[in-house]
């Protein structure tokens, strides 16, 4: 008995799929991107609390985090990487 496959070549199919890569790289960004202000802080010496990590981390808007980072390089705290919001 065939088993009938063509929803996985149809249109739709494609689409939903690419919608999956999309996120999965937006997801990937928003990780590197909170990497990248948490590896500035470290390379600082500036200490982390963990509630400003989980912020860090649990945000999932690259230019939120971009701008977090614009922020990490000068901020005094770990806390004031956030002052302007």
């Amino acid at each position: 008995m065939a088993v009938d496959l063509s929803f996985y070549k149809s249109p739709l199919s494609e689409e939903i799929r690419e919608e999956g890569r999309e996120k999965g790289r937006a997801e990937g960004e928003a990780r590197r991107a909170a990497e990248d202000v948490l590896d500035v802080l470290e390379a600082r010496g500036i200490d982390v609390p963990e509630a400003v990590r989980e912020r860090i981390t649990g945000c999932g808007d690259p230019e939120i985090l971009r701008h977090w980072l614009r922020r990490a390089v000068t901020a005094p705290t770990a806390e004031d990487v956030f002052t302007d919001e």
